[in-house]
């Protein structure tokens, strides 16, 4: 039952196929019997799901109508909340902390009748690139154990790989799902920002952040975006904005691709990278994106100083631990971050308030928000020559842990990634095909604002013509 598609689990428990308890017992058995070796999940809710699972069945034998996902367990990273669960956020200062309400992802899901089956494993505050950061343990990549399956969302996009579940969703602040969908071998969709209601998300990097699906295949991710892309009044960058589905053109497509950005690339990578373009069997077009080279400096900037501002509420006081040493207001401000902040977090406050200090706010700050408008107007200059833009999702496949000690170095990682978030456009991570070793290669396909559908559309014709078979040997 691993290998079945949400939608084909969906239709066989309507059906009455199969038995939601059937499918909830069936996952759960998969997860006693590799999660060990894996790690991808903080917290696996054994109880709720059988208890969704039985209320499922009697609903479906009473007759009354069913969700769109009725009978799929889904895992959510642990920074979205469900209502009287532990959002720990991977982090020690949330290890206490359980979720007052559900996050409107939680709830849209439940009213289509998923079965939440988890949360996921993750870097610190979605901090990373590898789920080393972490400060419960470390995840694993399931297509090899001594690798990354990738950050920050590594836990939900091994969870998928591992036919944990279906369906998983990550949060997406510079490349945090399509890295790890990448690496694992799996779709992950990054929506355009403000699709996706981001209420009961905790944030990282608020201009940034988004949430999205990592799924075994497109026409799963579509399924969840038809789902999740409605608008939240509780969310003020919420679009109110009906999702509309893929309308066929007959054209043909045209991919955009920066060839000078991409001219570093790896030999393995760049291999992999123009099979995938023979394999669509689109025009390709040559864009002009150079400034992207800038989108490093400009992410770790930006999401820095958003990072300093919104994890400033974590100070002991209000939620979260409190120093137990402290005996001052002030010790319990100093102590209890101490204490409960990793060393990556701890180095991204200390960066994010140093340019947004007084003498280096417009030194740093300022400037990176004007080099962001560039990004998003040479975007906006390369769709009018293309319809979508095509690059590696990442620079390599997945590497293994512990073998990046330097973080400029980990940073790189995401350096194909970042510039979607800065222009807050919609993308997706699609398997492309394997390395020498066996290890999975990602394409990334980004659309213009609000082209999600169109991403979706694009990605599903490269899924059916690549016809990959994608299943890591446990």
């Amino acid at each position: 039952m691993h290998d079945t598609s949400a939608h084909e689990l969906a239709d066989r428990f309507k059906k009455g196929e199969l038995s939601a308890v059937q499918i909830v017992e069936a996952c759960l058995k998969r997860i006693a019997l590799h999660e060990p070796k894996i790690g991808a999940f903080l917290k696996v809710l054994n109880e709720r799901a059988l208890r969704k699972a039985e209320e499922l069945d009697k609903k479906r034998k009473g007759g009354k109508p069913l969700g769109k996902l009725a009978g799929v367990p889904v895992a959510l990273k642990d920074n979205m909340h469900i209502k009287g669960e532990i959002t720990s956020c991977g982090s020690k200062f949330l290890s206490n902390y359980k979720a007052p309400f559900d996050a409107t992802v939680t709830r849209l899901l439940e009213e289509e009748d998923a079965i939440l089956i988890g949360k996921t494993n993750m870097d610190e505050f979605a901090m990373g690139s590898s789920t080393e950061n972490s400060a419960y343990h470390i995840t694993k990549n399931p297509w090899d154990l001594k690798c990354t399956p990738g950050g920050s969302s590594g836990g939900a996009g091994a969870a998928v790989a591992a036919g944990f579940c279906p369906i998983a969703l990550g949060s997406d602040t510079g490349g945090s799902i399509r890295q790890p969908a990448s690496f694992c071998g799996v779709i992950g969709f990054k929506p355009t920002y403000g699709r996706v209601s981001r209420y009961g998300l905790v944030a990282f990097a608020s201009s940034l952040d988004q949430i999205g699906p990592l799924t075994t295949n497109v026409q799963d991710a579509t399924l969840v975006m038809e789902i999740l892309g409605k608008h939240c009044e509780k969310d003020s960058t919420s679009l109110n904005l009906p999702w509309k589905p893929h309308k066929e053109d007959k054209k043909k497509l045209r991919i955009g691709v920066p060839k000078k950005f991409l001219e570093d690339l790896p030999d393995e990578t760049r291999e992999n990278f123009e099979d995938a373009l023979k394999i669509f069997g689109a025009q390709v077009v040559d864009v002009d994106l150079d400034i992207l080279k800038a989108s490093i400096a400009i992410y770790y900037i930006l999401s820095s100083a958003e990072a300093s501002t919104n994890l400033a509420r974590f100070d002991g006081v209000r939620y979260g631990m409190r120093s137990a040493r402290a005996t001052t207001l002030e010790e319990v401000y100093d102590f209890s971050k101490q204490e409960g902040f990793g060393p990556e977090v701890k180095q991204r406050i200390l960066l994010g308030t140093y340019v947004l200090s007084s003498g280096y706010q417009d030194a740093y700050y300022k400037k990176a928000q004007r080099v962001r408008t560039l990004v998003i107007e040479q975007f906006r200059k390369a769709f009018e020559i293309c319809d979508l833009v095509a690059m590696p999702t990442t620079p390599s496949p997945t590497f293994p842990l512990g073998s990046i000690a330097d973080p400029v170095q980990m940073y790189l990682q995401d350096i194909y990634t970042i510039c979607v978030n800065i222009a807050g456009l919609p993308a997706i991570s699609v398997p492309s095909g394997f390395s020498k070793e066996k290890k999975p290669f990602g394409l990334q396909l980004i659309g213009p604002l609000l082209k999600d559908a169109e991403v979706l559309h694009a990605a599903h014709l490269f899924e059916q013509k690549a016809n990959l078979k994608l299943s890591p040997q446990l």
